[in-house]
């Protein structure tokens, strides 16, 4: 069960790939939401960091395999980087950080729990993980305050987008019967015609 099969790591890739095309897009999308926030409240602009967290958890919770959300994570800071932006090689450093972060909830339940409690906390790691990087990499000498914000944001930014909405995206997937080779298909009754 521990084993990845080829379709696992050709799935893996395609959702990484693909959540990789997302952060290019994010990339962008995210500036004209976090200068408002950051105006409000600087720190609050991590809110959008769920936004760059949601590739690995997405991973993990289809593949239920070791490693997944490690790999999916890094696999989309790479696309993300090799297509283009602004943070360059650095944005490969993230992944891994942020990946780690979600990885070490799945391994702590020993890869055998994929509710959506362990996936809002998957995600809330991974926005700890973010803040943590962010703040020693981009706001390095940043006040308690800013830290104290900026954490909280990223955290609840990673429970809600990369967590929560992750979870349900598989769910809704696995009811149409998309999933059906993997144990993250066959925990959910199909709504396709059998």
């Amino acid at each position: 069960m521990m084993r990845w099969r080829v379709v696992d790591i050709v799935v893996a890739s395609v959702l990484a790939v693909a959540a990789g095309l997302v952060f290019v897009f994010w990339n962008i999308a995210s500036n004209p939401l976090t200068a408002p926030l950051t105006a409000l409240l600087p720190g609050l602009q991590a809110l959008a960091g769920g936004g760059w967290l949601f590739a690995g958890v997405l991973t993990a919770l289809v593949i239920h395999k070791p490693g997944a959300a490690l790999y999916g994570e890094v696999v989309a800071a790479t696309v993300s980087a090799l297509v283009g932006n602004q943070w360059g090689v650095l944005t490969i450093e993230s992944g891994l950080v942020q990946g780690l972060g979600a990885e070490l909830v799945f391994a702590i339940f020993l890869y055998r729990r994929w509710n959506l409690p362990v996936a809002a906390l998957a995600g809330a790691a991974a926005g700890l993980a973010l803040a943590i990087n962010d703040l020693i990499l981009w706001y390095p000498g940043s006040t308690t305050a800013f830290a104290a914000i900026y954490t909280v944001s990223a955290i609840v930014s990673g429970t809600v987008i990369a967590g929560v909405l992750s979870w349900y995206v598989v769910k809704a997937l696995a009811k149409t019967g998309a999933l059906s080779r993997f144990d993250s298909g066959r925990a959910v009754p199909s709504s396709a015609p059998q």
